[in-house]
């Protein structure tokens, strides 16, 4: 069955069932006609390579997953705790720095669907360099927040795994289409916000921690948790059609994605209430 997910088409798999495209007027040979310019053709058919016979191509395992989605969060919490050790504001200073340059990155790795260890490990260390220092300013202004919006976090991942994994909801190509357009719709009014806070103080106020700001951030989160459903469902996916090991990497980085946004979210929300 083909996928809709481009990333499956870049990397191929089991998705056209291991057969070649012959090109636009390429004719199938049949077993000993001649070849062009009569030429005897060299096809053997008891020379197929056999189907239990070992393959050089290592395919992807929840294993893989697994580590390689592990790997890239450490990165990103050791980053963003050398971040945090910085004396004085030497971590803002690096932030700016690093959101812009993971911005760039991540826009990259999502539309060539890179897979590889190096730009992942790489956004997830920038994005930890601008966690720390954003954790840092919240957990100073409220103490103790910072380990709240981890717990909550962890929750909510831990949560959406098991109605994932117990099928309570099933990820198909409508909730699919409306996960994704409700991310960009929350994208869109934050850019509205943003500009309508250079017109009006506070913009639309979805982010002035009044009641709409709180409901906003609730629907976010809700978005959010959903979007790991996609990651997960793309990961079994992935699996289903024997993409290749180094897959992994691009499952870990949407996970990753998916989470640092939930992690700012839970924490704007936090502050929210504190105030």
């Amino acid at each position: 069955m083909p996928s809709s997910n481009p990333a499956f088409s870049r990397f191929g798999g089991a998705g056209n069932n291991g057969q070649q495209n012959l090109g636009w007027g390429a004719q199938p040979q049949q077993n000993g006609a001649p070849g062009q310019y009569g030429a005897p053709t060299q096809y053997d058919p008891y020379a197929a390579p056999s189907p239990y016979a070992a393959t050089t191509t290592r395919y992807l395992t929840m294993d893989d997953v697994v580590t390689k989605t592990g790997i890239s969060f450490l990165v990103t919490v050791l980053a963003a705790a050398a971040t945090w050790a910085l004396p004085g504001d030497m971590g803002w200073a690096l932030a700016l720095p690093a959101v812009l340059v993971a911005f760039v990155l991540g826009l990259v790795i999502s539309f060539k669907t890179i897979a590889n260890p190096v730009a992942t490990l790489a956004y997830g260390a920038l994005y930890g360099v601008a966690l720390g220092a954003i954790s840092e300013a919240f957990n100073l202004i409220y103490p103790g927040i910072v380990m709240q919006a981890l717990i909550g976090t962890f929750g909510v991942f831990a949560g959406m795994l098991v109605v994932y994994k117990t099928g309570a909801i099933r990820v198909t190509p409508k909730l699919t289409r409306w996960v994704v357009g409700a991310a960009i719709g929350a994208l869109v009014l934050v850019l509205v916000n943003l500009v309508a806070s250079f017109i009006t103080p506070g913009g639309l106020g979805l982010r002035e921690g009044g009641p709409l700001a709180i409901v906003f951030s609730l629907v976010v989160i809700g978005i959010a948790a959903f979007m790991l459903l996609l990651d997960f469902d793309m990961a079994d996916e992935a699996i289903r059609r024997g993409a290749p090991a180094k897959f992994a990497w691009y499952i870990a980085f949407g996970l990753l994605v998916t989470v640092v946004w939930l992690y700012i979210e839970i924490l704007r929300l936090l502050s929210y209430f504190r105030d």
